[in-house]
């Protein structure tokens, strides 16, 4: 992994597609591809597990000079082979004929393509229709009624976003994972096009259910947002044209690589206790690891975070207890899964799972991070009835800054509210008197229907999105949280995770498979900009773009690995711009330049069907699973850096690295 694309190169050409079995000539192929492998910087790169934030490389010759060169070694053998005849490449004109390849070697220096078979034949079944050899693939399938991709005999995989489709269009080329990497090769750009809308119709009809018509896409996405569906139809006026980015997709010499950006690993903390559950980041002097046995206090520099010598150890005795009393949960320890600092960052509310590890809890403990004390068990209640809640925020970006902050925002599947911990005449309850004080429904709505809510975020005056199951993703204006200002539609995956900039102009959702960058912004009927938290956008409405792992690094994170926490870099001040995005998959913290994913002239959008996606990234690789990574607060952002330093957390280790300028 690290680089994105160099080691996705297919360096083969139609000119060994004459199927001639020359021992000879194979093994010339072979050594030609070994000698371009050896003179292209980046072809089998990797990052490193201290974590080497690497710029994509260029070629030294590109696909073409490797066909003229493939072209003459063919000479040599007297093949009268003629590449702009399509039924000259397939001779025995064989329906939906291609060439098939395999990855093999992975993320090492001897990684490559090889043939897997010469002549095979793709084509769409459905599930029920298969072989009874194939059939044992899918017995596990509770449904039959999918649609599944057989290509010659090596590969049964159903069509669906897990297999990371990616399309080359200028050469005429897909690669995917199934239970390996493997890539199509077709004869003619008729080939390619119609294979490209059958997965599509496919993938369409996997996802929702219904036939891939017209009627069923304006059904599903709704009018409004056709252009979902459609992206060639919809109004994409809004997407910035930048051109302010740190690097541009390697083997195009219109489009430089920018090769002064480097990520440094400036400090590694091992963690005390039994490990890291979460990570919680300051914007002030500290930030915080919380594990199974308490919270370990850290240092935030200009250059990451360092240990500071505190930690808050949860037992079962003394004020700086930490168990899950009866009103709150079971009786047992009780690890907290999520930690959120208020006040000015002197308290932090843990948020702990109920029983038997379920998401949902019944109310929160208060840590006094100057004491390093908690101070008091919190219970969420409404009408006298205790209720539960999955997830809770700062009522917006930044108020975690204010030292009178008293409220924040709650989210259960079918509940949006906010939380008041005064009473309701407004003066802070008296914790010495209250065995377990109760949290007061200021605002908010219990939604009758199935919202499936997952998660939740807020801009910088309050605003609010919220990610569902069903993939819908609903914007709130600060006034009401009864009714979206809108509401995007899904993609077929559930949001995990969802964050929004400071402007509220652009949100990120995260799925299992891709992240999926929306642009709010539209224009009203009097001509004012303005975005979906404001006022319903119509039909004004631009195409998202997906962000997305080629199928390689996909295939080298592991299939049981999916992507988590996917966040802009932080800002809690008006005019201020994020700079990049930054997931977790596996072993890996995948890094986007923002910009860059923005602009529409960006090289990775070039020969794309369908929804643009972009595959420029960095990755920083670390030796165990990443729990979370996270930019630091941009004030710590230093002169030599165009970014605040990145977090990334494991188990037993955190580790902060530069982005600097300088090599």
């Amino acid at each position: 992994m690290g680089t994105s694309s160099s080691r996705d190169r297919l360096e083969t050409s139609d000119s060994d597609e004459d199927y001639e079995d020359d021992q000879e000539q194979e093994e010339q192929e072979e050594e030609e591809d070994e000698d371009q492998r050896s003179r292209t910087p980046g072809s089998s790169s990797s990052t490193s597990s201290k974590g080497k934030f690497e710029t994509p490389t260029g070629t030294s010759s590109s696909l073409d000079d490797i066909d003229a060169k493939l072209k003459a070694l063919k000479l040599k053998y007297a093949t009268n082979n003629n590449n702009n005849n399509p039924s000259s490449q397939n001779p025995n004109n064989v329906k939906n004929a291609v060439k098939l390849y395999l990855h093999i070697g992975g993320n090492t220096p001897k990684a490559k393509w090889i043939t897997s078979e010469k002549m095979a034949s793709y084509a769409f079944v459905k599930a029920e229709d298969l072989d009874s050899d194939d059939e044992d693939e899918f017995e596990k399938e509770k449904e039959r009624d999918f649609w599944v991709l057989k290509v010659g005999a090596k590969v049964r995989a159903r069509v669906g976003t897990d297999m990371q489709l990616k399309m080359f269009g200028d050469q005429r080329r897909v690669d995917f994972v199934s239970k390996g990497v493997w890539a199509m090769k077709f004869f003619t750009n008729e080939e390619y096009r119609e294979f490209v809308t059958r997965f599509q119709d496919c993938l369409f009809e996997n996802i929702y259910g219904v036939e891939a018509t017209d009627e069923s896409k304006v059904k599903i996405y709704g009018k409004d947002f056709i252009g979902w569906a459609k992206p060639e139809a919809a109004d994409n006026s809004m997407w910035e044209d930048a051109s302010d980015g740190f690097g541009r997709s390697p083997g195009s010499a219109a489009t430089p690589v920018r090769g002064n950006h480097d990520l440094r690993e400036e400090f590694e903390e091992v963690a005390e206790g039994d490990g890291i559950q979460s990570l919680t980041l300051g914007a002030l002097e500290n930030s915080f690891l919380v594990g199974s046995s308490g919270i370990q206090v850290v240092r935030n520099y200009s250059h990451g975070i360092q240990g500071k010598g505190v930690h808050v150890k949860f037992n079962h005795g003394g004020n700086s207890r930490f168990v899950s009393s009866s009103s709150l949960g079971d009786s047992t320890h009780s690890t907290p899964k999520k930690g959120l600092l208020m006040r000015g960052e002197t308290n932090m509310l843990l948020m702990s799972p109920g029983n038997e590890g379920k998401l949902h809890s019944r109310g929160l403990h208060q840590l006094d991070i100057e004491t390093g004390k908690i101070v008091t068990e919190w219970k969420f209640e409404k009408d006298g009835t205790d209720i539960m809640m999955r997830d809770i925020t700062n009522d917006s970006k930044g108020s975690q800054l204010d030292p009178s902050e008293s409220t924040f925002l709650g989210l259960d599947d079918n509940s949006l509210c906010r939380w008041d911990m005064r009473d309701r005449k407004g003066i802070v309850q008296n914790l010495a008197t209250a065995s377990t004080p109760v949290l007061h429904w200021t605002q908010g709505h219990q939604f009758s229907r199935g919202t499936n809510f997952q998660c939740f975020a807020t801009t910088g005056d309050g605003q609010i999105v919220v990610g569902s199951y069903d993939g819908k993703i609903r914007l709130y204006s600060t006034s009401s949280m009864r009714q979206a200002k809108t509401a995007f539609p899904g993609l077929g995956s559930p949001i995990t995770h969802v964050d929004v900039t400071y402007d509220g102009k652009w949100i990120l959702g995260t799925t299992d498979t891709y992240l999926i960058l929306i642009c709010t912004l539209f224009t009203d009927k009097d001509g004012r900009t303005k975005t979906g938290f404001e006022g319903r956008m119509g039909n004004k409405i631009s195409a998202p773009r997906l962000l997305k792992l080629t199928p390689l690094d996909s295939h080298l994170a592991g299939a049981n690995n999916k992507f988590h926490g996917g966040q802009f870099s932080w800002v809690t001040e008006g005019g201020k711009q994020e700079r990049h995005l930054v997931a977790t998959v596996g072993k890996y913290s995948v890094i986007w330049d923002f910009q860059q994913v923005k602009n529409s002239g960006h090289e990775c959008y070039k020969n794309q069907d369908g929804l643009k996606s972009c595959y420029c990234y960095k990755t920083v690789l670390k030796d165990e699973s990443i729990i979370d990574s996270r930019f630091m607060h941009e004030k710590f952002a230093v002169s030599d850096s165009p970014e605040a330093p990145l977090v990334v957390a494991t188990p037993m280790k955190v580790s902060s690295f530069s982005l600097s300028s300088r090599r």
